[in-house]
């Protein structure tokens, strides 16, 4: 589990088959090597991946074919350019940012990027299956980065986030053009609000031979809910 803060900057290449070697480059790579250890799991650009070999300034890690279809790792666009680094959450640490599990849903794609006074304003798209997730004011991880939904326009699959100049700054993100790809990941807690609630609705038709439109207190009382 991760928080999507950012702790580093990486580069990513390919080594033949499925692994993969992950290079810190940034100043703040101690964070990330300072307690680095064989099976630990890090999230580059919001993928969990397991560190196999630690090796100087990085680490070398398997992606199995489900991550490289579902993510950017599998582009060859993504290869060589900069990564999100973040080590996972210890117990007692700091959740700056969200839960953020490292699995990835899908791709998404900057649609534009326009600096305003006080932050970056960045439209992205998102496959349906991630925009069901996607509430105003709610968070969504973006190559692993922690942001809060500021604008949602479902008729187009499109939302818009404002990120501060620090995490701009810092992140993957300035170095995105109109047209890139990103990692996308909703909120868990909406997936498990969509499971309860699908679950819950087939419980009480099977129970009631009807289809609740709206589960109201009244409802509840009805059924048995008190």
């Amino acid at each position: 589990m991760f928080t999507g803060i950012i702790q580093a900057l990486g580069t990513v290449r390919p080594l033949g088959g499925d692994s993969w070697q992950i290079t810190c480059v940034s100043e703040s790579s101690n964070v990330i090597m300072q307690d680095l250890a064989t099976g630990d799991s890090i999230a580059v650009d919001g993928i969990c991946l397991t560190v196999e070999k630690i090796l100087k300034d990085g680490f070398i890690a398997t992606a199995s074919p489900e991550t490289l279809r579902r993510t950017t790792l599998g582009q060859e666009e993504t290869q060589q350019r900069y990564v999100n680094l973040e080590a996972s959450l210890r117990v007692g640490g700091k959740v700056g940012g969200h839960f953020v599990m490292g699995h990835v849903d899908g791709i998404g794609e900057l649609v534009s990027a326009h600096a305003t006074a006080t932050s970056w304003e960045m439209t992205f798209t998102a496959p349906k299956a991630i925009a069901r997730y996607i509430v105003p004011k709610g968070s969504i991880a973006i190559n692993g980065i922690s942001l809060t939904v500021a604008d949602y326009q479902p008729e187009l699959s499109q939302f818009m986030v404002a990120v501060i100049p620090l995490t701009y700054a810092q992140t993957n993100l300035q170095y995105l053009s109109p047209g890139g790809w990103v990692n996308l990941e909703g909120d868990i807690l909406g997936k498990y609000v969509e499971k309860f609630m699908v679950s819950g609705n087939q419980e009480l038709t099977q129970a009631t031979d009807t289809i609740p439109n709206d589960i109201s207190p009244t409802f509840l009382v009805e059924h048995g809910y008190l």
